[in-house]
């Protein structure tokens, strides 16, 4: 349990920056998803830069390492090239 002020605010922020944190990742892994299962080129090539953005600013927010959001990006661009 806190026993300081500043410890009991540590806490509520860790919370808040945790719930945040959760959301766009889970939203970031919905997209990839999204965009591996997608058959069409045209569809493909639509969702891309979205989800390009967003694994970027997963890695600058260091939410993500920044060579794990290489390779997914990487990996989103070869699916979308395959079509």
């Amino acid at each position: 349990m806190a026993n300081h002020k500043s410890s009991e605010k540590r806490i509520r922020q860790t919370a808040t920056k945790r719930a945040h944190n959760r959301l766009y990742h889970k939203t970031t892994r919905n997209a990839i998803k999204a965009l591996r299962n997608t058959t069409e080129k045209g569809a493909a090539e639509a969702l891309l830069p979205k989800v390009t953005a967003m694994l970027d600013k997963l890695a600058k927010t260091n939410i993500i390492h920044k060579n794990k959001a290489a390779n997914l990006k990487s990996a989103a661009q070869l699916h979308a090239n395959a079509l």
